[in-house]
């Protein structure tokens, strides 16, 4: 049976994970805070706040639409490798792993939202990577992925404190999770834990006073499964 949470893409949304609530997931030892899902409740696309207990596992499976992931906490680990807290992963459709973590982690996902055999596997150490100035003053971004061909785009931002970025716009829409500090526009102030979503089209006046760190993805949501019918 399909599912819809903030599934309407022309809404702007505002979720504060940190005040939600952990629901358990089919492994016993995962749990999840679910921001985004369109479609069957265990099958759809969906953007979640992930955590791993420690010595938790979760079974063998496949990634049909790919899987994104941002450690924030702890170490995630898989068959493929170790990934502590600033590994940004990128397992494109036919990806198959069994996921597990000893000393527990904590993970942004993002699940069936990457349709495309040509995509790039990608793993990212963020901590090892250097900030890089933008067009924007008191901006810095690291750029975690963009391939050809495709319209999405991922990094990280870190605003610089006493920031005011004047009018931003999304002309395809954006998604902002706040990894540290905060900051504030015309509808609210935003801290850590939450994540925003922004439709096509929409314009906003942030700042920032003492300044704050990001996951930034725009253009994704060409990719992305509406829980509105089109008129």
């Amino acid at each position: 049976m399909s599912a819809s949470i903030n599934g309407d893409l022309t809404m702007r949304v505002a979720v504060d994970t940190a005040a939600m609530e952990w629901s358990p997931s089919p492994s016993g030892s995962v749990w999840r805070k679910r921001v985004h899902l369109v479609g069957p409740a265990e099958a759809g696309q969906v953007t979640s706040v992930v955590r791993y207990e420690p010595n938790s596992t979760f079974h063998a499976h496949d990634h049909p639409d790919g899987e994104e992931i941002l450690v924030l906490d702890g170490v995630f680990s898989d068959e493929h490798g170790d990934w502590p807290a600033g590994t940004f992963l990128l397992n494109p459709e036919g990806f198959r792993h069994a996921p597990f973590s000893k000393p527990g982690c904590v993970l942004f996902v993002k699940l069936r939202q990457f349709a495309g055999r040509d995509r790039q596997h990608v793993v990212v150490d963020t901590n090892a990577i250097g900030w890089q100035s933008t067009s924007i003053d008191g901006i810095r971004r690291k750029l975690l992925y963009r391939q050809s061909g495709y319209s999405d785009v991922v990094d990280l931002e870190r605003w610089e404190p006493n920031a005011a970025l004047g009018s931003i716009a999304y002309p395809s829409g954006a998604e902002r999770f706040i990894l540290d500090g905060e900051f504030s526009d015309e509808t609210g102030t935003y801290g850590k834990g939450r994540w925003l979503r922004f439709p096509a089209g929409t314009r906003h006046h942030p700042r920032t006073v003492a300044g704050c760190t990001q996951y930034v993805k725009r253009g994704a949501q060409a990719y992305l499964a509406s829980a509105v019918a089109n008129p």
